[in-house]
């Protein structure tokens, strides 16, 4: 994809607090009109990255471009929303008077703010509290408040910090919900979260940081491809599978298999001779290979089937050790 396509462009982005680095030589493309998650343990510089992006942090090398400018470029916010991770509204406006001074910040005059208002505080579930002090709201009710701000003047981009941290299961499916609607209008949204499942469901492209630095990124149809690992069930009275098996790759002990991701069992006990395997495969060797070797070694092959990674496999295998404290 061309860079001038690109709605957000980081080029050796590095932002360093002292001697600790918030985020360092990120390169990094995101497609206009794309959902994009950002995904990495706790303290990866994902908070670090975003900030930069939208012009709160200066980076101590690199540039980037958002929306075609640099982000010292007060311009460049004209057409961006961004929801923070931490936030905190004035406990004595009224939810309608926190979206109307945004709005009249984003240049909007007093009837179109106050009409703007209205609209969002319905998207996003507050309608019926559009007369109440924010003071009185709780997490959930304020979150859903900072994603009605991040919207105002209709943006072209959208910066969201971990947007349901403090939602219950209905306003995160809702949140999923007005992603789906923003895509749909051609709005980029650039998603800063841990939680694998809600990037899994509404994003196009994925990164994933570990140490302030991008260890992959693409689409996310690419990232969870399926892997080199195949599930097999044989018939092998003799017991031949092992030899062929250690000529092709690696047989997966049970103990390395995640839970839940073990092979598939049938319902009925095996019969004598059958067995259920995961294999690991070299580089070199393809699944036709392996079964041609089997049948030739009088070994019977009743299924193999390509393991395909979910998110959470590629999360752990690229975060590694720094992913427990996410």
């Amino acid at each position: 994809m061309a860079v001038a396509d690109a709605a957000v462009v980081a080029t050796g982005l590095t932002k360093r607090y002292g001697r600790r680095i918030g985020c360092e030589a990120v390169d990094l493309v995101v497609p206009r009109g794309a959902v994009f998650g950002l995904l990495g343990p706790n303290g990866a510089g994902k908070s670090t990255l975003v900030r930069t992006l939208v012009g709160l942090l200066r980076p101590d090398a690199g540039e980037a471009l958002v929306l075609g400018r640099p982000p010292q470029d007060p311009a460049s916010r004209r057409h961006v929303g961004y929801l923070p991770e931490l936030f905190r509204y004035p406990d004595w406006l009224t939810a309608r008077e926190v979206l109307v001074y945004h709005g009249r910040l984003a240049g909007l005059a007093v009837a179109e703010a106050s009409h703007q208002a209205a609209h969002l505080l319905e998207r996003v579930g507050l309608a019926g509290r559009a007369d109440t002090r924010v003071g009185t709201f709780s997490k959930g009710m304020q979150q859903r408040l900072g994603l009605a701000c991040a919207l105002v003047g209709d943006p072209q981009l959208v910066f969201l910090d971990e947007p349901t941290s403090a939602l219950d299961p209905l306003g995160r499916r809702d949140v999923r919900g007005l992603i789906r609607e923003l895509r749909g209008r051609g709005v980029t949204v650039f998603l800063n979260s841990h939680l694998l499942g809600e990037v899994e469901e509404v994003c196009d492209v994925v990164a994933v940081m570990r140490g302030g630095r991008i260890a992959a990124a693409g689409p996310l149809e690419d990232l969870v491809a399926p892997s080199a690992e195949v599930e097999l069930v044989l018939e092998d009275p003799e017991g031949r599978a092992g030899e062929v098996i250690a000529g092709c790759g690696r047989l997966i002990p049970a103990p390395e298999l995640a839970p839940g991701a073990g092979p598939r069992l049938p319902a009925e006990p095996a019969a004598a001779g059958r067995v259920h395997l995961r294999v690991r495969l070299d580089p070199a060797v393809s699944r036709a290979e392996l079964v041609a070797r089997l049948v030739q070694a009088g070994v019977g092959v009743d299924s193999v089937v390509p393991v395909r990674r979910d998110l959470e496999d590629v999360f752990v295998a690229l975060a590694g050790e720094d992913g427990r404290t996410a």
